[in-house]
């Protein structure tokens, strides 16, 4: 079968082209077992038994008929307790490739950067790349806390700014991917364990297991999880919650300056909000200004149950928080 792949893609390109279709693009998707290794991912390799005689004729197929490479990039299977964070898109430290001195916080980018340079490897690094399916469960068997509606929510809404944001990843700045959910249904039938069957955004009864925000319409009747907006009157600010650690504050920081697409500038040296130079003064000022830029939701002042939304005005002085 895998002999006859690249073959039949040819094929079903040469018929669309014979019939006058050229904007629809022919790919197979791929999960990353065809990795040999992603981390770090500046020496990633596609495994020895697929790459030169498999995937590099696939890719200069995709070279030449201009369309994309598909992989299905899962952060949802590298998850530990101990990487969650780095798995969800939270506030983390981050983990540096010691080749390149990239830093990652979140497992997407990482494995999106493992596949360009896997690809780039084999002489391939001009072909774009598209994302066939990425999810999170919202909800699993025993012992599987991480399953839950409000990972499931944030995740798939950070995998959707990534796609929307244009930001790319370490090694791809700028670079959009094209980018599918999986899955629109919870498929209730399925097979196996509880997680498989639960990467929906709908139950199979057509309501709504949460809302990311990407459809036209909420379908009526739904009993969805929706992100909760803030009341329109009134203004609102996202400040650290008096119980937030100093190491957890800092975090925020690195993330909202470096993955988060906050302008950081007002906190460092000669800024407006400089002084006083703390974790928690410094974090306030950032975690508002990215839950103002991203619209104003409570979710997006969780920052890892550090952050709350307020009604007084956090400014001082010459430091001005926006609402």
């Amino acid at each position: 079968m895998k002999a006859n792949l690249v073959p039949a893609m040819r094929s079903l390109h040469n018929a669309l082209t014979r019939a006058g279709i050229t904007t629809v693009k022919v790919t197979s998707p791929h999960s990353l077992g065809i990795l040999e290794s992603s981390d770090p991912p500046s020496l990633a390799r596609f495994r020895s038994e697929w790459d030169r005689d498999f995937l590099a004729p696939m890719l200069l197929f995709h070279r030449r008929t201009k369309s994309p490479f598909m992989v299905n990039p899962y952060p949802y299977f590298s998850w530990t307790p101990k990487t969650e964070p780095f798995s969800l898109f939270r506030p983390n430290p981050g983990t540096r490739d010691r080749v390149t001195g990239k830093n990652y916080t979140n497992v997407y980018d990482l494995l999106l950067d493992a596949v360009f340079s896997s690809m780039k490897r084999l002489g391939f690094g001009d072909v774009e790349i598209a994302v066939g399916e990425v999810g999170w469960p919202s909800r699993g068997g025993p012992g599987m806390t991480h399953c839950t509606v409000e990972n499931a929510l944030w995740h798939n809404l950070n995998v959707v700014r990534k796609a929307e944001s244009g930001t790319g990843t370490p090694l791809m700045p700028g670079r959009k991917f094209e980018t599918y959910i999986f899955a629109l249904f919870n498929e209730n039938l399925k097979p196996g364990l509880d997680d498989e069957r639960n990467f929906g955004l709908f139950r199979p009864d057509l309501s709504s297991v949460y809302d990311i925000g990407i459809m036209r319409e909420t379908q009526p009747g739904g009993s969805g999880v929706k992100p909760t907006p803030v009341p329109a009157a009134g203004k609102q600010w996202c400040v650290a919650k008096a119980e937030a650690t100093d190491a957890a504050l800092l975090a925020n920081i690195n993330w909202a300056c470096t993955s988060g697409g906050v302008d950081c500038s007002p906190i460092q040296e000669g800024g407006e909000c400089f002084n006083p130079n703390t974790a928690r003064s410094r974090a306030a000022y950032v975690m508002n200004a990215y839950y103002q830029a991203k619209g104003h939701q409570d979710i997006n002042c969780d920052f890892s149950n550090t952050g709350f939304v307020t009604a007084s005005d956090p400014s001082y002085g010459t430091c001005k928080y926006s609402a």
